[in-house]
Parts: C-alpha cells; structure tokens; sequence
C-alpha cells in the first residue's frame, strides 16, 4: 500500500515538473517575441533583417535568459531560506542580502556623481556584490556562532532597516540626474545585467545546480537541528554552506537586476500549499516556477507602457502583494 502511494506521489512531482518546464518554454518564447520591436522566434533559425537580428541576439535573448536564472534564484533563495530560518514567509529580502547589495551600489553611484568620475556599466554590479558578500560574511559568522535561525531573520531585518534609511538621505540629497539611477537600485531591471558578459552567470549557475540538490538534507534539516543531527546530518557544517549558497544567489540577483521582492516569498510558499513541502520536489520546481513568474514579470514591465519600461520591482510587487496578503490571512485568520 505504502508502494503504492509513494509511486502515485512520484507521478504527482513528475506531472508537475513536466508543467512548469512547459509553463517556463512557453514563457520564454513569449518574452523573445514581444517587445518594442517585433521578433519572430524564426529567428532562431532563418536569416532576419539586420536590426531584428540585433534586437534578438543581443538583447532579447539575454534578457530572457537573465529573467529566467535571476528569478529562479530569488525562489529557490526563498524556499532554501523557508527552511533554515524555520519560518515560511521567509525570503531573500528579510537577510538584508538585497539591501546590503543596494546600499553598496547607491553610495558607489552617488561617490562617482559627488567627484565628477564616469565609472564603467560592470563597476556598480561589482559594488553590488561587494555589499552583499559583505552581509553574507557577517551572517556567516552569525551561523558559525550558532546564534539560531531567530537571530539571522532579526539581523536581516536590521540591516534592512539601516539601509532604507541611508537609502532614503542619499536620496533626499540626490540631484536629477542621479535620481533614475538611484531608482534602478530600488526597483529593479533587467535592462541593466543583460549588458554584462556571460562569464558573470557562471558562478551562479554553479550554485544553483548544487543548491537544487540539497532537497534530501533540507528534508532532514526540516525535521529540526535536533533530530537532523539524530539521524546523521552534519548540521554545523551545512549551514554555512547553504547560507552561503543563499547570499551568493541572491547577490548576483541584485548585482544584475536590482532588487526585486516577493518571488523568493510567494512562488515556494504557493508550491508548497499546492503539492507539499518535500524539498526534493519543491526545489527544482521552484526554480522552474521563479523563471516562469519573472520572465512573465519582465514581459509586463517591457509591453504594458507605450513608452519606456516599468521597474520589474514593481511589478513584482504590485502582483506578489495581493498574493501575500491573501497568504497571511488563509494562514492565520483562519486558525
């Protein structure tokens, strides 16, 4: 009977793996053709005019990829986070990871600005990620100290404090000209990292494949540190790694797109309610379920003003929000 079970329980994962990665093709397709110029997906295959093939090779097709591994990230972030911090409306933004990497850009852009320096489009990425390995190596030494979970979620949420904060005067005194680049850093885009080189994405790939495969020790590790370590998890030792594997992912989201909140929240807590917490399930279709809500996130943000584009942040926001709230009350109101 148990057999039996497991089998039509493995069926359901496959089912819904198969989905998503259908649900996400169809997403890409969708983002490689719409825009403000219209591409066909032919392109891919047969001679087009000189400026579509510009726009597909050089900007579509980046920015679809970078939608894709960005918002896989930020979910699979959130349910690995879900997990070590005990607590399931966890997500990347409450470690301060997000914050710290705005801060360190903002104050690189507004110290350019102040000295009259024209600094390289790669030079606030890196700024970034300095500020975010900065905040991973203080919460690291937080995990090392075994100060808990509690104590991670309540430094992440301080420094998010401090950074808003610094965030908000530098704003303040910012003039013009500063202002749409200081907002970049707030909201978020794509349009910025699809201009970086493809040696950039390595890393993060890297740490995506080896964090999607952590779905049988965050099982155990689900169970709680004690009877993880029962049943054989070297606890003190994973960790670090995956609060490591979890700042790395979400600094590079940053660095490349700005901060953008809500799917590291919403797509794991909404898998979850769907088909169950099994990590070995519910990591790889997070990542399958981020880059399909970001891509469609990017595609709003591109299409639905006739002039410019929408901060992906925003978008993201106005659509997690409602979803969140809704979350909060199922949960809560009626228990």
């Amino acid at each position: 009977m148990l057999a039996i079970l497991f089998q039509q329980q493995q069926r359901k994962y496959r089912y819904w793996l198969g989905g998503l990665g259908l649900a996400l093709l169809a997403s890409m397709l969708l983002s490689l053709q719409l825009g403000a110029v219209g591409v066909g997906i032919e392109a891919l295959w047969q001679p087009v005019s000189a400026l579509e093939e510009q726009v597909f090779w050089q900007l579509r097709l980046p920015r679809t990829l970078l939608a894709v591994l960005v918002g896989a990230s930020l979910a699979l972030c959130g349910a690995v986070l879900q997990v070590l911090l005990h607590n399931p409306l966890a997500e990347p933004g409450l470690i301060g990871i997000s914050s710290g990497a705005s801060l360190a850009a903002v104050l690189t852009l507004s110290l350019s600005v102040s000295l009259g320096i024209t600094l390289p489009y790669w030079s606030l990425s890196l700024a970034a990620f300095v500020g975010a390995l900065l905040v991973t190596l203080l919460l690291l030494a937080l995990a090392r100290r075994r100060l808990g979970p509690g104590a991670l979620l309540l430094f992440g949420v301080a420094v998010g404090i401090l950074a808003n904060a610094v965030l908000t005067w530098l704003l303040y005194l910012a003039d013009d000209a500063s202002l749409r680049s200081f907002l970049f850093w707030m909201m978020g885009s794509l349009g910025h990292g699809q201009q970086l080189s493809f040696v950039w994405w390595l890393p993060a790939i890297a740490t995506l494949v080896w964090l999607t495969r952590q779905g049988r020790s965050l099982d155990i590790l689900a169970l709680g540190d004690s009877q993880a370590r029962l049943l054989g998890l070297n606890v003190k030792r994973l960790q670090p790694r995956l609060v490591l594997a979890v700042c790395l992912l979400t600094a590079f989201s940053v660095a490349m797109a700005g901060p953008i909140g809500f799917v590291g929240l919403v797509v794991p807590h909404l898998l979850r309610l769907l088909v169950g917490g099994k990590q070995r399930f519910l990591l790889p279709a997070s990542v399958l379920a981020g880059g399909v809500v970001l891509t469609l996130a990017d595609v709003a943000a591109r299409t639905l003003l006739s002039v410019g584009e929408m901060p992906i942040g925003a978008v993201t926001a106005t659509l997690g929000a409602p979803v969140f709230i809704w979350l909060l009350v199922r949960r809560y109101a009626g228990a």
